[in-house]
């Protein structure tokens, strides 16, 4: 099968294929809940943004709390127009819902393939199949998108450029809640050059018969600075947070921002990836969208010395985005097992 779509759609399942049987993780989806007061934390952009320099300085501090607490929060008030996340999630839906032999053509094998759809994780080394489907899709710093569906092409490169002006801004608080300058996040790294990276995601997961025994996406930290994600209503991720799973409902028209790999490797381990996962249900297609926003791929990323302690030491290899990206394709996914192989031995 091409796809999980086309498998649901073309039998009546009653029971997951032995191939998509993940374990019986029934054990831990249902033990989510954190106390009250662990409440996932949001951003206010337009305080973010402000010219009254105490709001500023107040929202900084909550989000470097965001970056060193949790590895995860929401972002409100971005000035994302909720009409152009509608029609991003309903062109992403249309191209899901074309005939196979019209996808077929992005079925790429190649790690930079401009665009790529597919099925699992990597299909060619995954022990288990994931129930999700996937389009990924290179948009900067050349911009590509699907011929088909009509629309979509428009839609996904002002989505992009927004997301990435978002992903621009919050780097820069980053920086400042770190006791760096503004810029030097975005400078050292050339994010806001015309080199830098950013690849659009698509995820679909189709009901699944027996979700107790299935998983969409298992647990993983994501590579780049940031990941900005979206979703169409229907919730299935859950943040890793102090031992526990925490299944995330987030505030309507809010995006969900959580810090990636080479966040954790620039500041020396101090602002950690945060690992997460996504689970199935049995009663509605659920359709997340992110974009992760990185370096130029042939831009090494290293510890910055700032931020690397005499008495400590850099944690991290250095190493270029483009040949993180290949060594984490190599494997299947499985918690920071691609991370872990760049830190020294302390």
């Amino acid at each position: 099968m091409f796809s999980v779509k086309e498998l649901v759609e073309s039998v009546s399942l009653t029971s997951l294929p032995s191939n998509y049987i993940f374990g019986n993780t029934e054990s831990d989806r249902h033990c989510l809940l954190m106390e009250p007061e662990e409440t996932v934390p949001i951003i206010d952009f337009s305080l973010l943004t402000s010219h009254d320099p105490h709001q500023r300085s107040k929202t900084i501090t909550q989000l470097g709390n965001a970056c060193l607490d949790w590895g995860f929060f929401m972002v409100i008030n971005h000035g994302v127009a909720e009409t152009l996340r509608d029609e991003m999630v309903r062109e992403t839906e249309s191209f899901f819902d074309l005939r196979g032999d019209e996808k077929k053509q992005y079925a790429g094998k190649k790690l930079f393939d401009p665009i790529r759809c597919g099925t699992s994780f990597n299909a060619n080394v995954d022990k288990t199949l994931l129930w999700r489907d996937y389009l990924k899709i290179h948009v900067h710093p050349h911009f590509n998108a699907p011929s088909k569906p009509y629309g979509f092409s428009k839609v996904l490169r002002e989505y992009c450029e927004k997301t990435r002006e978002m992903a621009s801004e919050l780097l820069r608080g980053i920086s400042e809640s770190l006791g760096l300058e503004e810029r030097y996040i975005n400078e050292k790294l050339g994010v806001e050059s015309s080199e830098s990276h950013q690849l659009f995601v698509a995820n679909m997961y189709p009901p699944c018969p027996q979700p107790e025994l299935a998983m969409g996406l298992p647990p993983h930290s994501d590579h780049g600075l940031l990941t900005i994600l979206m979703q169409n209503g229907i919730q299935g991720l859950q943040v890793m947070h102090k031992g526990k799973w925490v299944l995330i409902n987030p505030l309507p028209n809010s995006f969900l921002v959580n810090t990636g790999d080479h966040m954790e490797i620039l500041t020396n381990g101090k602002y950690k990836s945060v690992v997460h996962r996504a689970v199935v249900n049995n009663k509605s297609t659920r359709i997340s969208i992110g974009t992760a926003h990185g370096p130029p791929l042939d831009t090494p990323v290293s510890p910055a010395k700032e931020l690397v302690a005499d008495d400590a030491g850099q944690a991290y290899l250095g190493i270029t985005y483009r040949n993180y990206l290949e060594l984490q394709q190599s494997k299947s996914l499985s918690g920071k097992s691609c991370l872990d192989r760049l830190r020294f031995s302390m």
